[in-house]
């Protein structure tokens, strides 16, 4: 199969959260079994020189966007046998930030003409089309009105990726014929609630919806969780499926980790005590043997926060530490940096997205809390794990598929159900309680450490479906 990723996002070259991790790492995945995949991303300003002077110039090209006629470059680099197609428009990408700009509807609006158009030029003509959020949510749309009966395009699937319904890529109706070049009698697909909704066009023309994990694909049909796109998606719950994300274990691997003092591993965990040595060392905390909570989020409601506001003082009085590294919200943020203040020698923040440090708080954290409101996937559990730090989640979405609570069999961390800081705050007490019985701790890590969740499995998947797909 020839299976072209379509992102705006992708690790290595640009990131800014799971969506690119995931991009940077499911084509890797599936081209080791032997199907051929590429991946194409805008070329943002960020992109490093060195990674440009790689790049191999494939065409130029004008790419319609409603009236206009824009310039496209196209570019490539090939990396671990994938090849990453970078489309180029210093107009719409030669900007500090990939997102957050009065004209992000124009930008990604041309981004996904783009990508179907390069298709004539790249030698590369895909079965399947993975589509991956908002920004890309109009490649299927355009395929179905304008491509599918054009030449070599006629056997082309698409796919839809949901990894955050919060972001819809909605605007007023005039963007239909503005931007779009969509004529009006083709409003309804895109038309939802009165507004123009890109990713309700994309459930509308996909050929599979996918969600990151299954209890995720349940939720969306809840309208609790789908921010109002309950009523389209249980319309087509058909074509729905969830595939829980996975995690680069190459990437993230203790054994190998370039990045903390001591390397160890699930048969050998003693290097794990030298990095929570280190780790409280760089931060200014207190060495002692009190268990080291470490939190690597953003900084917004719905990652659970203001549980976290609500009972801070009652957890610290349990005698932990607090390693916290993330930046969003100024109230969030104030509220950590007012605790660190208080509590100088149990509390670190640090309002910054900084890799390096976010292994660091993987590796010589005890446990990592992450009390989501809402969670599509989550990755930070599954690296807190494959770095033996017990996660303790609120039972949502990917969170409740990956963390079995350690009060059953063979639990890999501590878990609750609602969305209650007092609940909360029994899982923090119920986890300081097995860390103080140290054997049971150790087991603990070893089995939170065995826990596969590489992507092997859940590429497995995406290729069986892919193949479903072509099939039909």
């Amino acid at each position: 199969m020839n299976i072209l990723f379509a992102a705006s996002e992708a690790v290595p070259f640009a990131s800014s959260g799971g969506l690119g991790d995931v991009i940077g790492s499911l084509p890797k995945a599936i081209a080791e079994v032997g199907h051929s995949c590429a991946v194409v991303i805008p070329l943002y300003k960020s992109i490093s020189a060195e990674v440009r002077d790689e790049m191999e110039f494939v065409a130029s090209i004008t790419v319609d966007v409603s009236w206009r006629k824009q310039y496209c470059g196209i570019y490539k680099v090939k990396r671990n046998g994938i090849v990453y197609y970078f489309i180029d428009n210093e107009y719409y990408f030669d900007r500090d930030g990939m997102y957050g700009f009065y004209d992000d509807c124009e930008r990604f609006v041309f981004f996904c003409r783009a990508v179907l158009e390069m298709l004539k030029y790249i030698g590369f003509m895909p079965d399947i089309i993975s589509c991956n959020d908002w920004q890309t949510a109009l490649i299927p749309v355009y395929y179905k009105l304008y491509y599918r009966y054009q030449q070599g395009y006629d056997k082309i699937k698409t796919t839809f990726t949901i990894h955050n319904i919060e972001y819809q890529g909605r605007y007023g109706m005039e963007v239909l014929d503005e931007l779009m070049g969509i004529p009006r009698y083709n409003a309804g697909i895109l038309e939802y609630d009165g507004y123009i909704n890109m990713l309700k066009g994309a459930i509308e023309t996909t050929d599979k919806i996918i969600a990151v994990s299954p209890q995720y694909a349940k939720e969306l049909l809840d309208q609790w969780y789908a921010h109002g796109l309950d009523r389209i998606l249980t319309s087509k719950r058909y074509k729905m499926i969830g595939i829980l994300n996975g995690i680069d274990e190459n990437m993230y691997n203790p054994e190998e980790d370039s990045d903390i003092v001591c390397n160890y591993s699930k048969g050998d965990i003693s290097g794990k005590q030298m990095c929570k040595k280190s780790l409280l060392n760089e931060l200014n905390l207190t060495d002692g043997d009190e268990p080291v909570i470490g939190i690597v989020t953003r900084m917004v409601k719905h990652k659970g926060i203001d549980l976290i506001r609500c009972v801070f003082e009652q957890i610290l009085n349990m005698d932990v530490k607090f390693a916290v590294l993330g930046s969003g919200e100024r109230i969030y943020e104030e509220f950590f940096i007012e605790m660190s203040r208080r509590y100088p020698d149990r509390v670190s923040v640090t309002t910054e997205f900084n890799s390096v440090l976010a292994r660091k708080i993987y590796a010589g954290s005890d446990m990592f809390l992450m009390p989501s409101m809402s969670e599509p996937c989550g990755l930070a559990q599954l690296i807190a794990m494959r770095y033996g730090t017990i996660p303790i989640v609120r039972e949502t979405g990917g969170l409740r598929d990956t963390v079995r609570d350690n009060g059953g069999v063979n639990g890999n961390g501590f878990t609750f159900q609602t969305f209650n800081a007092d609940d909360m705050l029994d899982a923090v007490r119920r986890a300081k309680c097995d860390y103080d019985n140290k054997e049971k701790w150790q087991d603990l890590v070893r089995r939170a450490m065995l826990c596969d969740y590489s992507w092997k499995a859940s590429a497995g998947l995406y290729i069986g479906m892919f193949e479903n797909l072509i099939e039909e």
